[in-house]
């Protein structure tokens, strides 16, 4: 994937970990988490290249959700790159609300977005897989659901040669030196220190 070019429009789907706070009311609004960060340090290091960030992530949101909405929240924008990051709540609604979502509707979902992006619009794009942490431990049950939806991201970032953001493993590593909880509270949604590092895995994916 290559580096950004002037005029990029940069846009942030998924669900709450994107959503982090914003301000619906407000189209500019990033929000306090990594779409925030990453519009920070670019548009500071490359004001030159007059960069545009959205942010439309939604709390809650499922695969499902990225569809109904993907015309207005994403295609009627134009953006010139597209970040997903999806899949926690198809697994977590599974054990919340006995409403899951399988692996293949998940894979197929998700495939369904990226083919009607590519379609319309001349974007690249950055995939994220999804994380947990085991805290509390009842997430460690969770590997079971979320697993199989990783690796449809792995193997969607494959088939479309997308940039690829590998936040379970990192997120993982990062846990070994400290309690999980310093970067995941309740498992799921990061601390300051682990928007962070979604932050900057961000920029390595993408070469920057």
């Amino acid at each position: 994937m290559s580096v950004l070019q002037p005029k990029d429009v940069i846009l942030f789907q998924g669900d709450s970990i994107t959503d982090c706070w914003r301000n619906h009311g407000d189209p500019s609004h990033l929000g306090m988490g990594y779409p925030y960060l990453l519009a920070a340090e670019l548009g500071r290091e490359y004001p030159e290249l007059g960069l545009t960030f959205l942010n439309r992530g939604i709390s809650g949101n499922r695969v499902v959700d990225l569809q109904q909405r993907w015309e207005k929240d994403c295609l009627a924008l134009s953006p010139t790159l597209v970040s997903i990051y999806i899949g926690i709540n198809d697994t977590w609604r599974r054990y919340d609300s006995n409403d899951p979502t399988s692996a293949e509707q998940f894979y197929e979902g998700y495939r369904q977005l990226i083919t009607r992006t590519l379609d319309r619009l001349d974007a690249r794009l950055v995939l994220i897989e999804p994380f947990v942490l085991p805290v509390p431990a009842d997430r460690k049950g969770w590997r079971e659901d979320l697993d199989p939806k990783i690796q449809a991201v792995r193997e969607l970032s494959r088939e479309f040669k997308t940039a690829y953001v590998p936040l379970d493993g990192l997120f993982a590593a990062a846990s070994a030196k400290v309690d999980p909880a310093y970067w995941a509270g309740d498992g799921v949604h990061p601390t300051a220190a682990g928007q962070s590092l979604i932050a900057k895995a961000w920029r390595e994916a993408v070469g920057l």
